[in-house]
């Protein structure tokens, strides 16, 4: 836990500041421009793949900058509970590509927008019930879905890489592909700061250019003839409500990604709140359930409108980290500036335009940092022996089945859609083996009571009678003890003005982890934060007032105390070891 005096100097504006109109704008362009791509490149990639018409990619771009842009405005804005309240851009994301190509070549965009709109309602549930569900939308289930995107994905990226026109050269593909790879990972591997940011750019451009000046293959008839101000043609699609058996075998794993969609919100929410202010604060789990309600939003219009689904930008904490400015301001102007720019046909049909073996070199760096990104989530929430176990077997039956290596014969028509995304098999025995391993854990032990002065007593005799089933020492018990009793001191301080048919109820969890012990104390929320409290104390030996006292005994007896707050729960998870 980080100490009081400990700021970010680095931090220029804060998300309650106001910088100058000036530096607003310029920051919006550079977060625009360099998100640009990504947005418009996607939903081509997939409608092209799938052979889609022109008039539906045309359509599907504008929806995908406007869709972006407002999604962008609202998680800056925050209204109500929809939105982080900081700078998050949002954008179109490739971890959909391969299922919503499926979508469009079984069932066209009817069956997409449908299963898109579906699959957005999870986010919702997900961010009201996140305190309920903590428990099985771990981690280790993100990470593992995370490094089986690549895996589902790589055929459309290899069918993308040799995308050239007929009577090309036999070197295009491979030279094209190899110039804007080189570029990328050369300014990427070699530059540092701001100017590693632009290394996707730059590979475009100069895999584009050599694709156009060298080989020909760059369609600049398209560019030249759209108009420089305008809207797309007509492209209602419309849904597909008949719910058949292809629906029914895509929805998994769109839900898989979703959730992917929503951890990797989750993941730059917490970043961004921890680079947005001088003065340290504990994570803010409200906040990330307001992220993950605009990432749902921007879902749902997603397949309102027909288009690729978006997530938030890993790119917009780098830069907020590097300009040291967070304020709200700049995310509203990068969404206003993404809705101008869907009126720009010119600019769209520009890289629209972009070959083929540019964009799979584009997509192989982008899905290499997913697999990474998995790892990464994979190995920070610690790989011990069971997790290592049930993320291998999950991601070799996800391989084997997005590879039809398991027995194919048997698994025909509807089996054969369901099984043949790895996504979804990894998915669902990830989640099967880690729920198989909470169940197979040693035992929780629960006490439910009213949160008033009678509770005392209930959870002081609980804890006493778990201690000594578990035969810990004098000192071991005391420490649990005084740590319920304490946790009780500082939840009771928020009921002491409500009437007694609104005092909150408590729910008590105990788990023995190898002789320490993991108290799980899950209330109606408060106000107050208990690792700012605490982080705020300073020293011991600092003077306080009598009501600090529990919040000091609280941390004496405290191997660690983590507070995390949802709307309307709090969640305050205390260990304690010999």
């Amino acid at each position: 836990m980080e100490s009081a005096s400990h700021t970010r100097r680095d931090v220029r504006y804060e998300p309650d500041d106001r910088p100058p109109l000036l530096l607003t704008t310029g920051l919006g362009l550079q977060y625009a421009l360099l998100s640009i791509a990504g947005i418009i490149i996607t939903p081509t990639v997939m409608i092209t793949t799938a052979g889609g018409s022109d008039t539906y990619l045309t359509w599907a771009v504008f929806a995908a900058l406007v869709v972006s842009g407002t999604a962008t405005i609202v998680q800056a804005l925050r209204i109500g509970r929809i939105g982080a309240g900081y700078i998050l851009v949002m954008g179109s994301t490739g971890a959909f590509l391969a299922v919503s190509v499926s979508a469009l070549e079984l069932g066209g965009p009817g069956l997409l927008a449908s299963l898109i709109v579906m699959s957005s309602l999870v986010q919702f549930v997900l961010a009201a019930k996140m305190s309920l569900l903590r428990r099985i939308f771990t981690p280790t289930v993100a990470g593992t879905v995370l490094i089986l995107i690549p895996v589902t994905v790589a055929h459309l990226v290899i069918r993308k890489l040799y995308d050239v026109p007929d009577g090309a050269s036999a070197a295009t593909a491979p030279v094209v592909a190899g110039v804007t790879l080189l570029v990328t990972l050369v300014i990427a591997l070699r530059s540092s700061g701001i100017w590693r940011l632009w290394a996707p750019a730059a590979g475009i451009v100069a895999g584009t250019l050599t694709a156009g000046l060298v080989f020909g293959i760059y369609d600049t008839a398209s560019v030249l003839e759209a108009p420089w101000v305008g809207l797309p043609g007509k492209a209602y699609m419309g849904f597909d409500i008949s719910l058949g058996p292809e629906f029914w075998a895509l929805l998994p794993a769109f839900v898989m990604v979703t959730l992917v969609g929503a951890m990797d919100t989750l993941g730059d929410s917490i970043a961004i709140q921890r680079i947005s202010w001088r003065k340290p604060r504990s994570t803010d789990f409200r906040s990330i359930q307001g992220a993950i309600n605009a990432d749902g939003l921007g879902n749902l219009l997603s397949g309102v409108t027909g288009t690729v689904p978006n997530t938030t930008y890993g790119m917009s904490v780098s830069i907020a980290e590097l300009t040291g400015v967070a304020a709200r301001s700049v995310g509203v102007c990068v969404g206003v500036i993404f809705i101008l720019l869907a009126f720009l046909p010119k600019l769209v049909a520009a890289i629209i335009a972009i070959p083929g073996p540019v964009a799979a070199a584009y997509f192989i760096v982008v899905f290499a940092l997913i697999f990474v990104f998995g790892m990464e989530i994979l190995t920070q929430d610690g790989l011990d022996y069971r997790k290592s176990l049930v993320v291998g077997v999950a991601f070799w039956m996800g391989l084997a089945f997005q590879l039809d290596w398991v027995f194919p014969e048997y698994f025909q028509g509807a089996w054969s859609d369901l099984l043949a995304n790895g996504m979804t098999v990894g998915g669902v025995t990830v989640i099967l083996l880690t729920l198989f391993t909470e169940a197979a854990g040693s035992r929780r032990r629960r006490i439910k009571t009213v949160l008033d002065a009678k509770s005392y007593a209930k959870v002081d005799d609980f804890l006493s009678g778990f201690s000594a089933q578990r035969k810990w020492n004098e000192e071991m018990t005391t420490r649990v003890r005084a740590v319920g009793e304490e946790t009780l001191n500082i939840l009771m301080g928020h009921t002491v003005d409500l009437e007694a048919d609104q005092q909150r109820s408590l729910l008590l969890i105990v788990h023995d982890d190898g002789g320490a012990a993991d108290l799980e104390f899950i209330a109606a929320t408060g106000e107050a934060n208990l690792e700012d409290r605490m982080v705020a104390l300073g020293d011991w030996a600092a003077g306080g007032s009598i009501e600090e006292m529990p919040l000091r005994l609280l941390r004496h007896y405290a191997a660690s105390v983590r507070h995390q707050q949802y709307h309307d729960t709090d969640v305050v998870t205390v260990r304690v070891e010999a």
